[in-house]
């Protein structure tokens, strides 16, 4: 099943010609199903490119997703042109009373600032506590993810020596996690930070699950089972050509590590992460559908469900299950 993304949004163009299935708006109203509902709350600067990448793997599932950008309230972006924003972009303020099956918080390039000298630090805390009560299951990546575990479990981060930048190889830590199913024992992954969260705190906090791992940049992917949320530190979701799109455009300095052949920047990138990051999306929407409600509009479903307890539905609504996670996983 196809994406429903806005008619005239330019990833749409890029997405039609590798051959992901996008429906228009007023086809999708046609259909006798109830698309899952996802949000994507982009911080990052260049939106244009991130929403592409993100509704790339997003539309790449059997499933129907109605995508909804989002931005946050006052700010306003720099580097994406401000008819884009007015035409694609709901603030969030316009979207608070509304609920979503899923919610993707993007990165944003003020991770070695404190949280709270960010200018839309309290707003972003509304937002993470909405998750709780509108969403029935969120995704962060990057400064995001970081962002989440400090606001929720007040696990700090700190700042690096030294950028962690390029394809990094990672272990599967937790082979039996829905979110992890049928990935291989370790895998790569693009990363590009300068901040990490503080082991010993993540440690420390038995209702956190670290899924992934590298002994070089840390854990990769946290599982918060509490709060419904599922955290990646770093960048599957990044195209071959985003590193050293960073990399030409910083100048001559740190080269990506494991990225270009042979450590040549003249040598374009190949992509070794490409299957692992539709797997993670695939898995992630996967998981929303098995568990979440039919009907977001009755009272009863006023609060996201908890874990413990999955109701899994068919796009036409028909219970098919009771419980559908790993035992030895979920407890």
């Amino acid at each position: 099943m196809p994406i429903t993304i806005p008619d005239q949004l330019p990833a749409r163009h890029t997405l039609e010609a590798e051959g992901v299935m996008v429906m228009g708006e007023a086809d999708a109203v046609r259909q006798d199903i109830r698309p899952l509902r996802i949000g994507l709350l982009n911080l990052m600067p260049n939106k244009i490119d991130t929403e592409t990448q993100l509704a790339r793997l997003l539309g790449a599932n059997p499933l129907q997703i109605e995508l909804t950008l989002v931005r946050i309230t006052d700010h306003v972006s720099r580097n994406t042109p401000a008819d884009h924003m007015a035409a694609f972009y709901r603030p969030w303020s316009d979207v608070s009373a509304e609920r979503f099956d899923g919610f993707i918080i993007t990165g944003a390039p003020v991770e070695r600032l404190p949280y709270e000298d960010v200018r839309y630090w309290p707003e972003l805390r509304s937002i993470l506590d909405w998750t709780q009560t509108h969403v029935h299951r969120c995704f962060t990546i990057c400064w995001a993810a970081q962002a989440a575990l400090f606001h929720f479990h007040g696990v700090p981060k700190r700042n690096l020596s030294r950028k962690a930048f390029g394809v990094f190889r990672h272990q599967n830590l937790a082979p039996t996690s829905p979110y992890l199913r049928g990935f291989s024992d370790t895998f790569d992954v693009p990363v590009s930070r300068w901040t990490e969260v503080c082991p010993s705190a993540l440690a420390g906090a038995k209702e956190l699950h670290v899924l992934a791992g590298s002994d070089e940049v840390g854990a990769g992917f946290v599982d918060d089972r509490v709060n419904g949320m599922l955290h990646m530190f770093n960048h599957l979701e990044y195209d071959t050509g985003t590193l050293a799109s960073e990399y030409h455009r910083d100048g001559p300095g740190q080269l990506p590590k494991s990225y270009f052949p042979a450590d040549d920047p003249a040598r374009p990138p190949e992509n070794r992460w490409r299957g692992h990051a539709h797997l993670l999306f695939a898995n992630w929407v996967n998981e929303i559908y098995q568990t979440t409600p039919f009907d977001f509009t009755g009272s009863a479903n006023a609060e996201r469900p908890k874990p413990k307890a999955p109701l899994l539905r068919s796009q036409a609504g028909r219970a098919i299950s009771s419980d559908g996670r790993n035992s030895s996983f979920w407890g």
